[in-house]
């Protein structure tokens, strides 16, 4: 089976690829703006002609979209998040290969949710951001496509790869921090926030199940279970072997979730360089735009595509904090 997978790069991306190459059934090719993609073509500013000449050439029976932007304003993330889509969209309609499209969505489609509820794919999406509304209208474009096409709608991924500028990644650095430092207290804020993280490398099965699968329309990807994010800042110490005490202060809307402000870390490490998250809004201190509680109805996911999470959060937090710790 020959896959194009583009957004190889990135956070989620990385991990589908290494899935889809472990598959000796798979020939994957690589399609993005980096010098290391097997082809680079930039998906917001190339036309439809030239993509579809490419798959033409191809011919790949599935095509695997992770690109796209999450942070930046308005109209870059349109451009980046829906008239990129449209292109592809628009390339494989007019190309001879008839390629299954696996989009990857992502939850703040959705935006906020009534605290204590599961999240399923009928829910009206009413996202909170520019970012949602520009996966949304993604989402939209490929549903109304006629291709044979899935959007995987995914929560909150975590494990290795974590980007440094997202809430766990975040919260990762202040805790080397203050094991460096030897600081007896870590003040942290913002931990209320309940989100169902799911591990990357599951996202990745995921979506290798989706290209395998029949499944069209939304799929959920998520583990089916909210956890404070105060809980996961408790286990991420545990795991880290922080001596100290966590001690939760209030923290104004618009504010870092953790102790850390953006200009104490170094200039890579910023919540604002982090290519792989949106960014807080001025009434949204968690930065998916998506309020207080998220989490997912993963029942689609189990019956249409024989998917399950199997890696737990501890584990996926240990991998963070292993990848923090080698800073120290």
């Amino acid at each position: 089976m020959r896959v194009l997978l583009l957004g190889a790069n990135g956070f989620l991306g990385r991990f589908v690829a290494d899935r889809l190459l472990a598959d000796p059934a798979v020939h994957l090719t690589a399609l993005g703006r980096g010098d290391d993609a097997d082809v680079r073509f930039d998906l917001a500013g190339g036309s439809p002609g030239a993509l579809t000449r490419f798959l033409d050439a191809v011919h790949p029976g599935v095509v695997v979209n992770c690109a796209g932007a999450t942070r930046g304003g308005a109209r870059e993330l349109t451009r980046h998040n829906t008239v990129a889509v449209a292109t592809v969209c628009e390339a494989l309609r007019r190309s001879t290969c008839q390629a299954r499209l696996v989009q990857v969505g992502c939850a703040s489609e959705y935006g906020p949710s009534q605290p204590g509820s599961s999240i399923a794919e009928d829910a009206v999406p009413r996202p909170g951001g520019p970012y949602g509304v520009s996966k949304l209208a993604a989402t939209e474009l490929v549903l109304g496509s006629g291709l044979d096409a899935v959007v995987l709608r995914v929560f909150s991924p975590v494990g290795p790869g974590t980007p440094a500028g997202s809430p766990l990644g975040r919260l990762a650095e202040a805790l080397r921090r203050a094991i460096q430092n030897g600081d007896a207290e870590l003040k942290l804020g913002g931990l209320g926030v309940q989100r169902d993280f799911v591990d990357v490398r599951d996202v990745a099965r995921a979506v290798h199940a989706a290209s395998l699968s029949a499944a069209q329309g939304v799929v959920n990807i998520g583990t089916g279970r909210a956890v404070r994010l105060r809980d996961a800042a408790a286990v991420l110490a545990r795991v880290a072997g922080y001596p100290g005490t966590l001690h939760e202060v209030d923290v104004p809307a618009g504010r870092p979730l953790i102790g850390v402000q953006r200009g104490d870390l170094p200039g890579h490490l910023r919540a604002d360089a982090g290519p792989d998250l949106p960014q807080p809004g001025p009434s949204s201190p968690y930065p998916d735009g998506c309020g207080s509680w998220q989490q997912a109805d993963v029942r689609t996911a189990r019956d249409r595509l024989g998917w399950r999470p199997r890696i737990n959060l501890e584990e996926s937090l240990a991998d963070i904090w292993m990848e923090a710790a080698c800073r120290i």
